[in-house]
């Protein structure tokens, strides 16, 4: 029984599905490194800690503009992401919010040292300023990345209930 379960784990394992990550140039991954810590250098540690609860990212798709906005819609920064330009996708946020994650979550030193009194957030908006989906949270002791933990588990499970069924 212990062999027949060690196999259809390992099984199940091997056939999860990986997170849908846009395929971003090395151009574009640069632009929303800069995008970062441009925002990083609007709140430095060594600064006293201001009250902000978000920071409001908005992908607009027509000009590829990636702008960050705090609680008061103050512009923070701003930047074009060319490979962004007239991106007519459907999944564009989701492929937008996965990739933003992933560059926040490679520069959580940064992004959790900003002088903004925690609790705070990075959420992902659209042009109608309509949240699409939250990218960070960061606490005193707690970081949590948004998204999906594994996207497609429905899809993976199903495929291995059938296949456990076969045997």
């Amino acid at each position: 029984m212990s062999v027949v379960l060690f196999k259809e784990i390992s099984y199940l394992c091997m056939n999860l599905s990986k997170p849908i990550i846009m395929k971003a140039t090395e151009q574009t991954i640069l632009q929303v490194e800069r995008f970062i810590n441009k925002i990083a250098q609007k709140f430095p540690p060594t600064e006293e800690a201001v009250l902000l609860t978000d920071i409001h990212v908005r992908a607009y798709q027509e000009s590829g503009e990636l702008r960050a906005f705090d609680d008061d819609e103050n512009e923070i920064t701003r930047c074009v992401v060319e490979q962004w330009i007239d991106n007519n996708d459907e999944d564009f946020y989701e492929k937008v919010a996965e990739l933003l994650r992933s560059e926040l979550k490679k520069h959580a030193c940064v992004v959790d040292h900003l002088s903004i009194m925690k609790p705070y957030s990075f959420v992902l908006e659209n042009e109608d300023k309509e949240n699409v989906a939250e990218l960070y949270v960061a606490d005193d002791d707690t970081v949590i990345i948004g998204g999906d933990v594994m996207p497609g588990l429905d899809k993976d499970l199903d495929n291995f209930f059938k296949h456990l069924m076969k045997e």
